[in-house]
């Protein structure tokens, strides 16, 4: 190709992003679903937390399935000032106590309304709680409801895999993760820095 058509085509190109920038107008927080079967949920939410606190926006962390296991995250953020709130149960597939596991579910959530109802926290992370919804412990309606009348400008992440539909339609921005090989499938040991 040459260079003159290469100007040509990237100048096209330039234009339908500089249209599509100028019809993007509206500023308010936004609502994004990390879902999927695949690995970086978690990892993209906390990049955002990155981000967020790069610019200056203060940030919270609720984790729900987290439990007392070892967060490289966490040990990193805190200090910056990000809260974290971690549900004590830890994995619900460990507790098999579905009683305390709702339980702890909802004494978790109490925090996560609150935060949602802070017009001073730019960014909430609601972090694997799409299990909260599907396993029954966190009613659908309470989540939504918390989401709807959050404030303006406060920005969501919800993560985990199985997102409730009425969740997809609310969000602003989802994104799938999809598994197209693993480590773990072959018997490799996950790796503390990499996989948690």
């Amino acid at each position: 190709m040459s260079q003159s058509r290469h100007e040509e085509r990237q100048q096209r190109l330039k234009e339908q992003v500089d249209a599509r920038i100028e019809l993007a107008q509206i500023e308010r927080g936004v609502l994004l679903v990390f879902t999927g079967n695949g690995k970086g949920k978690t990892t993209a939410a906390f990049g955002t937390v990155c981000r967020a606190i790069g610019h200056g926006l203060k940030s919270a962390v609720i984790q729900f399935i987290k439990g007392s296991w070892d967060n490289g995250e966490r040990q990193l953020l805190e200090p910056l000032g990000v809260p974290f709130y971690v549900m004590s149960t830890g994995f619900t597939w460990e507790t098999q106590d579905k009683e305390a596991d709702t339980l702890a579910c909802l004494d978790t959530w109490q925090h996560a309304c609150k935060l949602l109802s802070d017009p001073t926290i730019d960014l909430v992370v609601l972090d694997e709680i799409t299990y909260m919804i599907s396993f029954h412990y966190l009613p659908l309606e309470e989540v939504i409801n918390a989401l709807t009348h959050r404030p303006e400008n406060q920005s969501v992440i919800i993560t985990g895999r199985g997102c409730h539909r009425d969740l997809l339609n609310l969000a602003d921005t989802v994104t799938e993760m999809r598994p197209i090989k693993h480590a773990f499938d072959a018997g490799i040991k996950a790796q503390k820095g990499i996989d948690w």
